[in-house]
């Protein structure tokens, strides 16, 4: 038996790849807790109407506005109604110097029973305001306590519905100033 020379062909190495099971093993499992804990994130919203900026004149309207506006200050809470606009009612800050809410809801209660079928309000903060007390104030503006006297409006049918909001739809007038 004569020695025989090994050949290039066994003498190569095979070229070694790289494993990615196990890398994407774990960017699936990483999308997996991305997406469990993106159901835990919950996102409030409050809807709110931006001011209607127009060149035409408004549409001629028999009855008179009511153009219930809620301009909050240093001092509390000043209501003001028409156009042009004229103090309704002005409302303190409480003796230990925080928001009357109370007071303003149901201030504003007694002004829906007299016109049942506006829903627009003007919040115009004269002074910056907190995060937390923008929705107090907007919670008290926006919707009936449970302890709340009951309303009802006629339908274009003429059955009684109930009311179920005070003022929704919350317009922000000088957030620029």
């Amino acid at each position: 038996m004569a020695y025989k020379l090994p050949t290039k062909r066994r003498a190569q190495k095979e070229e070694q790849r790289l494993n990615l099971i196990p890398i994407l093993d774990a960017v699936f499992i990483f999308i997996f807790f991305l997406l469990m804990s993106a159901q835990f994130i919950k996102i409030y919203e409050i809807a709110s109407d931006v001011p209607i900026v127009s060149s035409s004149p408004p549409p001629k309207d028999n009855k008179k506005p009511l153009a219930l506006t809620l301009q909050v200050t240093n001092n509390g809470f000043t209501l003001k109604t028409g156009v042009p606009s004229s103090t309704r009612n002005v409302i303190k800050k409480t003796s230990d110097g925080a928001y009357n809410y109370t007071e303003l809801h149901d201030y504003l209660i007694t002004l829906k029973k007299k016109h049942l079928s506006e829903k627009t309000i003007i919040l115009e903060p004269q002074i910056n305001l907190s995060y937390e007390d923008i929705v107090k104030i907007m919670d008290s503006v926006r919707m009936f306590k449970n302890t709340d006297e009951a309303l009802y409006i006629k339908d274009k049918d003429g059955i009684d519905t109930k009311v179920r909001e005070l003022f929704s739809k919350i317009i922000f007038g000088n957030l620029l100033s």
